[in-house]
Order: C-alpha cells, then structure tokens, then sequence
C-alpha cells in the first residue's frame, strides 16, 4: 500500500509545474553522529544492525546508505540536477561517491 501512496505522490509532483523535481527512493538509511530517530523500534533495528552495517555495505551496497551520504546527494542534485527525476540508492549512493574523488 505505502509503495501505490509514494508512487501517486511522486507523480503527483513530477506533474506540477516546477523547474525541476527529483524524488530519491533510499533503502536503509543508517544514521550517523548521533542522531536518532523518534520512533523507538527504529532505534532498536539500528541497534541491532549496527554491527553488520559494514558488512552490508560490501554484500548489498545499493540497499544501505547513511543520512552523511543522502544529505549529500540531495545537496548536489539541489546544485547541479540529475540526469533522471527518480533517484534509487545506488544513484544516491553513486553521487557521494563522485563527489569523493
């Protein structure tokens, strides 16, 4: 149900008529330097996963990222666009990476 309500609601906003509009679908977001989520179960699934992260980031690198990486990437879509209107995790997880080098 969620995946047909963010489905409307991307193109809903793709339809306005605004410059551009970019809608990024992340997977699992790990946060970083202390920040925290207000749902309590969140907290615990972070907790819980928090040991295999590196291990994920090297099994399945286009289903995690962390709220570091995300923010950059919307930082440089806001700057300099992007190529297509949806961006998945690994086009945000790509993003941060060419900004590295």
């Amino acid at each position: 149900m969620w995946a047909r309500v963010k489905g409307r609601t991307e193109n809903a906003l793709l339809s306005l008529p605004f410059k551009a509009a970019y809608m990024f679908r992340p997977g699992l977001i790990v946060p970083l330097h202390g920040i925290r989520s207000s749902t309590r179960w969140y907290n615990a699934a972070y907790f819980v996963i928090k040991p295999f992260v590196p291990i994920l980031e090297r099994v399945a690198p286009t289903a995690i990222t962390t709220t570091e990486r995300l923010g950059r990437a919307m930082l440089a879509v806001a700057r300099n666009g992007y190529p297509t209107h949806i961006l998945e995790m690994a086009d945000i997880n790509r993003l941060d990476a060419s900004r590295a080098h």
